[in-house]
């Protein structure tokens, strides 16, 4: 900071400064501009001064302080048409568009530029402008292609089905297109329980009650192209995900506690993570999740904790207690800075990946059998987070 310094006179309590100050922040432009003050009398100067440095140090910490910039978020809309608990959801990567997957055997498209104002609140009520119906059972898992062309879902019926994206301005009055369903993908025998998609090799990853993992071409209904963990010998696969620093692999975790990371071109178990909590009882992991820019895995777990795995070693860098109930699902944000949780405790907290620290948390559902929250999901591209709830309702945050 340059000053100029003249002084006037052998008194001082008459003299004057001529103090200039560069690059100071403006609060009414938000400009950069230079200020020039003319101090006359001591009490003054002290006075501008103080005040001067204390506005500094407030710019500064908040320049410096990347918490202090983050966004509050705040419901903004709520997606009602759903009868029975909402399991998942996927946001389209460019468009303000999601699609939620239901307990009610059905898949609902939403566009969230078409709202009506709500009656009893601030939150806009959103319309779904498409059904999806083929599955003959609850709807438990969505996923949406990098192209956001396509989007699948897996089902209690042990069927992934493929589908063609609607238009997002499509008439929810139109007539019914068959073309969008594009056709199952068979081979699971029970529940598929989680599906992610590969944008760098265009295929499709599912988990299933039925113990493994299958690997398949996204762009076709053929057999899948690989099946993991067929002979049961990690357990009964719950959760997976691509690891985002290395798409070679994928990352899965298993109803015994143990989690593995497989190399999908080998189609060999490439090495096996500690176990969640001691080996004659381990805690069952209800998410596992790749961080996308570091090699790191992260885990909700029923015991109330969230933890965090090295890829390259498999050991256990961080534990920590995140809710007063189960977490249930994860998502972190495109890039890498935060985290978000839900859980059964009706909450979602949002928590700084460098601290570990949770900077804000916030009610989103009601409980419906001991069940809250099933999934939560930040937008790809644009500023909105969503959730899922046992209450049958899908909410936006902005």
């Amino acid at each position: 900071m340059p000053c100029n310094k003249k002084v006037l006179g052998s008194n001082p309590s008459l003299w004057s400064f001529w103090m200039e100050f560069a690059c100071f922040p403006s609060a009414c432009s938000g400009s950069l501009r230079v200020h020039r003050l003319r101090l006359d009398g001591s009490q003054k100067l002290q006075n501008i001064i103080s005040k001067s440095l204390f506005s500094l140090m407030i710019t500064s910490q908040i320049t410096n302080n990347t918490d202090a910039l983050r966004k509050t978020w705040n419901p903004k809309f709520t997606l009602r048409s759903h009868f029975d608990s909402v399991r998942s959801l996927a946001f389209h990567p460019v468009e303000p568009v999601l699609v939620t997957a239901s307990e009610d055997h059905t898949l609902k498209l939403w566009n969230l530029q078409k709202t009506a104002p709500a009656k009893k609140c601030a939150a806009l009520d959103v319309e779904p402008i498409f059904t999806f119906r083929a599955h003959s059972g609850a709807v438990l898992s969505v996923t949406m292609s990098s192209s956001g062309d396509q989007c699948f879902s897996g089902g209690v019926d042990g069927t992934i089905q493929s589908w063609n994206m609607p238009s997002p301005n499509i008439d929810p009055y139109d007539s019914y297109e068959a073309s969008i369903l594009r056709g199952a993908l068979c081979g699971h025998t029970d529940s598929v329980w989680g599906l992610v998609y590969s944008s760098v090799h265009h295929r499709l990853l599912s988990c299933s009650a039925d113990g493994t993992v299958r690997l398949w071409n996204a762009a076709d209904i053929s057999p899948a192209l690989a099946v993991f963990n067929e002979d049961g010998d990690l357990g009964v696969a719950n959760s997976v995900d691509l690891v985002s620093s290395d798409p070679a692999y994928m990352v899965t975790s298993f109803d015994t506690g143990h989690i593995g990371l497989f190399n999908m071109e080998t189609q060999q178990l490439f090495l096996t993570f500690d176990s969640a909590g001691p080996p004659e009882s381990p805690c069952k992991i209800n998410q596992v999740l790749s961080h996308p820019t570091l090699p790191i895995t992260i885990t909700a777990q029923e015991d109330r904790h969230i933890q965090f795995f090295d890829n390259n070693t498999g050991k256990l860098i961080h534990s920590m207690v995140a809710h007063l109930d189960s977490v249930t699902c994860l998502s972190v944000d495109p890039n890498g800075l935060y985290l978000m949780s839900g859980s059964h405790d009706c909450s979602i907290r949002l928590w700084n990946m460098e601290s570990k620290t949770c900077i804000q948390e916030f009610t989103a559902h009601r409980k419906k059998f001991d069940e809250s929250i099933h999934d939560v999901a930040f937008h790809p591209t644009k500023c909105y987070i969503g959730s899922a709830g046992a209450d049958a309702l899908a909410k936006v945050f902005v």
